[in-house]
C-alpha cells in the first residue's frame, strides 16, 4: 500500500490504477481492501463485511486517493459527511479529448440510472495535440459522474470504454492502458479532531506526459 497518512482513526492511501477497492465477481483477490485488513486486522470489523472500512470509492481505473476508516466511529463519522457532501473536497485530473468550453465552468446533469443531481466544476489546465489536461472538482459523488459529464461536454476522458471514444484512443500515438482519470486531493473534516484535514497524490506518468 501507497501510505499517505495513517493515525488510530483513518488511513489515507495513494490508489494504483488497476487494483479493485473491494472483492467483486472475477476480482475476489488483490483488492485495497485486502491490503488494508492485513495491515490493520481490526478493520474488518469496520463498516460492512464486504467493504471493510471502505466510505467512498474509486473506479478500479482511475488511481489517486482514498480515505479508509479504522474503527467504527471514524467510519459512521466519514460516512455522514460523504452523504452530505458539505465538508468533502473531491479533485481529480483527467486526460479529454479535446477541451470543455468555456475553459472554466460547472455542468450539473443528473447522471446514472437514478437520475441524481451531480455538480461537477471544470477548469482546463493546459492542451496539446487534440488533448487537455483538465481538473475536476466535484461537490457530488455520483457513480462514473466525471466520466459521464465529460461526455456530456464533449470531451471523453481518454481510455475510458464506457463513456470514451475508442477511435479516437486508436489514433493516439501512446494507447491509453486505463481511463486517464486520478483523485489529486481529498479534503475532509478529521473524524475524531473535526478539524480539517488535505491529503494529496502526485498524478501518475501516464497523466503527466499525455498533455
Amino acid at each position: 500500500m501507497d501510505v499517505i497518512f495513517e493515525d488510530d482513526a483513518i488511513l489515507v492511501v495513494n490508489k494504483p490504477a488497476g487494483q479493485y477497492v473491494h472483492p467483486s465477481p472475477g476480482h475476489e483477490t488483490g483488492t485495497l481492501t485486502d491490503a488494508f485488513t492485513r495491515r490493520c486486522p481490526a478493520a474488518r470489523a469496520v463498516g460492512s463485511v464486504e467493504r471493510p472500512g471502505v466510505v467512498h470509492r474509486l473506479d478500479a481505473d482511475t488511481s489517486g486517493v482514498m480515505v479508509l476508516a479504522k474503527t467504527q466511529d471514524a467510519y459512521l463519522a466519514l460516512r455522514r459527511q460523504f452523504e452530505r457532501h458539505d465538508t468533502v473536497e473531491k479533485t481529480y485530473l483527467a486526460v479529454l479529448h479535446g477541451a470543455p468550453r468555456p475553459a472554466q465552468g460547472t455542468i450539473t446533469s443528473p447522471v446514472g440510472r437514478a437520475r441524481l443531481r451531480a455538480v461537477s466544476h471544470w477548469t482546463v489546465l493546459g492542451r496539446k495535440n487534440g488533448l487537455a489536461l483538465v481538473e475536476f472538482r466535484i461537490e457530488t459523488g455520483r457513480m462514473h459522474q466525471i466520466r459521464i459529464h465529460a461526455r456530456e461536454l464533449g470531451a471523453p476522458i481518454v481510455g475510458d470504454p464506457l463513456y470514451g471514444a475508442r477511435e479516437k484512443d486508436a489514433r493516439l500515438r501512446v494507447r491509453p492502458a486505463r481511463t486517464l482519470l486520478h483523485a489529486v486531493a481529498l479534503a475532509f473534516r478529521h473524524p475524531v479532531t473535526g478539524r480539517r484535514v488535505e491529503f494529496a497524490a502526485p498524478p501518475p506518468a501516464d497523466i503527466v506526459y499525455a498533455v
